[in-house]
């Protein structure tokens, strides 16, 4: 197992690269950096988009050691060089989005709680923080603060999102789940023109992130199967529900793309404006890839960051969240018996980040 860095995407400090695996056996590839400082402000786990990897995250993993941080990061199932399902690795597919909390769960379980130090923050980008803001709606998600940038909560990327969900159901039902989706293929996202692209108005670092996939090969995914895609739209259509938003008590913040052409900022806002313990930033002008965008919205982008991150220190509320990182509960504690210390086309695919 190896790092595939560029020339103009170094590897940063001194991380360990291992494999674990989740409860179903699918293996999957883990990153992590311990903090550059003796008093680490805690760790942030960067939860990746679709058909993202993790040489991707090089320039934002340096940011957050810069910060004092420690750093995990991980490939979903299906993407970067963790397990696939189909034979061919350049398919972006998952039978279902609930396989991407086994994922998490193993990263939590295997690497997070027994080598990184607490807190515990998420750092998440589209496919990630939509997988993320469901896991915080079902309250197991293992971190004190989250932030979003861009969620997969709605598609703008697709014009006639009625039209496209039905047709996907209808390909599965025909037992098509793992084609790529119509018009979609092999090419990572990653390596079109610049020109036109949907990700970000920087060209060096579309640029760097163009050689990164490359560099990876087979890790860079292109289109995604009709299976994901079906998947994709049944897990979004949970956001629509009026007391979905209103349900989580995560401390949250959402940074959207004010000229996001893959994701819909207005569905984000609406969402957003029903949450009881956060909130939406839009930075004006900026696409879907805000962390791989130009400088001067990256630097509004960690403002926000910044005044979120880690946050006010509250003993209670941090000593009941330690224990909800390790599922246990005060009263377990109490009991005696647990040691805590053990524990292209509108509607074709190009659906990236």
């Amino acid at each position: 197992m190896e790092f595939f860095p560029t020339p103009d995407n170094p590897v940063p400090g001194e991380p360990v690269l291992t494999s674990i695996t989740a409860a179903d056996g699918t293996a999957l590839r883990v990153a992590y950096w311990k903090a550059e400082t003796d008093q680490p402000k805690g760790t942030v786990c960067v939860l990746h988009g679709r058909a993202e990897f993790i040489e991707k995250y090089f320039e934002t993993v340096g940011d957050l050691l810069k910060r004092g941080f420690a750093v995990v990061t991980f490939d979903w199932r299906g993407q970067g060089f963790s397990g696939r399902q189909v034979k061919n690795p350049r398919k972006g597919h998952v039978r279902r989005f609930s396989e991407y909390r086994l994922d998490l769960e193993a990263v939590r379980d295997q690497v997070l709680i027994p080598h990184m130090p607490a807190p515990y923050f998420a750092l998440a980008h589209s496919m990630g923080g939509a997988i993320a803001l469901n896991a915080a709606y079902e309250n197991w998600l293992p971190f004190r603060r989250l932030v979003t940038t861009t969620p997969m909560i709605a598609l703008s990327i697709v014009k006639r999102p009625r039209g496209v969900a039905f047709l996907a159901r209808v390909l599965r039902l025909l037992g098509l789940g793992k084609m790529f989706v119509p018009g979609g293929g092999e090419t990572s996202i990653s390596t079109l023109p610049f020109k036109g692209n949907r990700l970000t108005s920087d060209p060096a670092r579309y640029s760097r992130n163009a050689g990164a996939a490359t560099a990876v090969g087979p890790g860079a995914i292109g289109a995604p199967t009709v299976a994901w895609l079906d998947s994709a739209f049944r897990f979004m259509k949970r956001f629509t529900a009026p007391n979905f938003a209103l349900k989580i008590r995560l401390p949250t913040l959402i940074i959207a793309a004010g000229a996001d052409p893959v994701c819909a900022t207005p569905a984000t806002e609406r969402f957003a404006a029903r949450l009881k313990a956060g909130h939406a930033i839009v930075l004006p002008g900026a696409r879907h890839e805000l962390l791989m965008e130009r400088d001067e919205v990256r630097e509004q982008f960690w403002a926000a960051f910044d005044a979120f991150i880690p946050g006010t220190p509250d003993p209670a509320a941090e000593s009941s969240a330690d224990l909800a990182v390790l599922g246990l509960s005060a009263e377990q504690l109490d009991g005696g018996g647990v040691n805590p210390a053990v524990a292209s086309r509108d509607d074709a695919p190009a659906i990236g980040g």
